[in-house]
Formats: structure tokens, C-alpha cells, sequence
């Protein structure tokens, strides 16, 4: 739809509502954020929430709370990484986890990733789906290189890995960095692939440098103000229709 001129119209029932998160503070940020190298230290391989991490997390659960919001997403999707999967089953999970309800699985089991958190409940909240689609820029940086799926599993329970092919992580390369526009048309992908879900609101965890190359490329039938916004680089959450 060309949307040079004028405002643009989608009717509803053709449009989902997505709600875009970027992953709490990891343990990678606070150094790479002074000094871009340290994101090749390997110490920060599959980089886990710091203590503000947790905080933003608790903060960004609180309005999906008081605003209802919890109660009108139908999924919630993740990237296959401990930061983004903490952010996801903290934000959208249910309440404290308790051992007596046999038949439901915590979403996240005590102190997983060294987040010295309980057990976090999967009992009346959004079904978790983990897709590798929305991982963060591959390769070279050890923080975005994903454990086993089996590992995950033991941590996180009553997330879907379902629909993830391969146990170890066969996208990072050790030597070789994913193109801009390699990252940009794999976030394309992923977008047409969401059109697939019968699911109308959908919040997706992901990461900084996902969001901005996938939302750079797309818009482009929009008008060039509304592609100026949404290209910019993000605050932890926000919706798009």
C-alpha cells in the first residue's frame, strides 16, 4: 500500500497487535555499553539478567499487570537466550511457584542463569514459545550464542521449544558475523512468519539489535514519518498495530 500521501487504513481483522520487548539489562551490557570489544569476552556466553535486569523486569510486569494487559496477549514469544527467556517468563509468567500443583510445570525453575529468583509459575498466564527467528546479530560474540536445548528444557520447563530444529546452536559461527542485511531480511522472515499464527496479540522478546535492522528494513508502505519512528532504537517495550 502506497502511503506516501495521506493516512492508511488497515481494516482490524487483517492486523495483529504486537508488542515488541527488548531483553532487561544482561550481564554483557554493562560492559559493552562502555567499550564495544567486551562483547567478545567469552565470559559473557549466553549472558544472564543483572540485579537491574531483574528490577526493569519486575517494573515492566508490574504495568502489563496494572494496565490488563496480561489478560489480552494470546502468546508470548522469545528469542532462545537466557536473558531474553528471563525477561519473558518474568514479565508474562504467573505468580510465585508452588510445588503442590504437580500437574503444572514452572516456567522457570529457582535461581536459573544465577538469578538468585524462585521458581517462576506457568499457572494462568500466556503460553511461552521459544523461536530462533528473533535471536539477537549471530556470530563472534560468545553472549549471543544459545545453549542446548536440552539445558534450556531443565531450566525452563514449561516454555515450547518445539518448534526449534537442532539441540546445539548451528546459527552462531565463532569467526563469522551475520551481515546487517542478512539480520534485516531474517527479521522480515520472521514478521511473514508471524502472519502464519492464528494468534491476534502477541508480545515477542527480543533484542536491541533485532529490533532496529528488522524495523529499518520494514515500512517502507508506510508513511515516511511513521518509518522514521519505528526505526529508532528503543526503550524496553512498545506496541505496533
Amino acid at each position: 500500500m502506497d502511503c506516501s500521501v495521506g493516512t492508511c487504513l488497515f481494516p482490524l481483522h487483517r492486523s495483529k497487535t504486537i508488542h515488541l520487548v527488548r531483553h532487561a539489562q544482561g550481564i554483557h551490557n554493562v560492559e559493552g555499553d562502555k567499550n564495544y570489544k567486551a562483547y567478545l569476552n567469552p565470559e559473557y556466553f549466553d549472558a544472564h539478567l543483572t540485579p537491574l535486569g531483574w528490577q526493569q523486569v519486575d517494573n515492566l510486569r508490574n504495568h502489563v499487570h496494572s494496565s490488563g494487559l496480561i489478560n489480552k496477549i494470546d502468546l508470548v514469544i522469545t528469542s532462545p537466550l537466557m536473558r531474553t527467556m528471563q525477561t519473558a517468563v518474568g514479565v508474562f509468567g504467573g505468580e510465585g511457584y508452588t510445588d503442590d500443583k504437580t500437574d503444572v510445570l514452572p516456567l522457570m525453575v529457582a535461581n536459573a542463569g544465577n538469578s538468585f529468583r524462585g521458581a517462576i509459575s506457568s499457572h494462568n498466564c500466556p503460553p511461552i514459545v521459544a523461536v530462533e527467528l528473533c535471536r539477537e546479530h549471530l556470530g563472534v560474540h560468545p553472549c549471543d550464542r544459545r545453549r542446548s536445548v536440552g539445558e534450556y528444557q531443565f531450566l525452563f520447563p514449561a516454555v515450547d521449544f518445539s518448534l526449534i530444529d537442532s539441540d546445539e546452536d548451528v546459527w552462531w559461527k565463532d569467526n563469522v558475523r551475520e551481515t546487517k542485511e542478512e539480520l534485516a531480511a531474517r527479521g522480515l522472515k520472521f514478521l511473514n512468519w508471524l502472519w502464519t499464527r492464528k494468534e491476534k496479540e502477541i508480545a515477542i522478546v527480543t533484542h536491541s539489535g533485532f529490533l532496529f535492522h528488522t524495523l529499518t528494513a520494514f515500512g517502507n508502505d508506510c508513511h515516511p514519518l511513521v518509518k522514521k519512528e519505528i526505526s529508532q532504537h528503543r526503550a524496553q517495550f512498545y506496541s505496533v498495530l
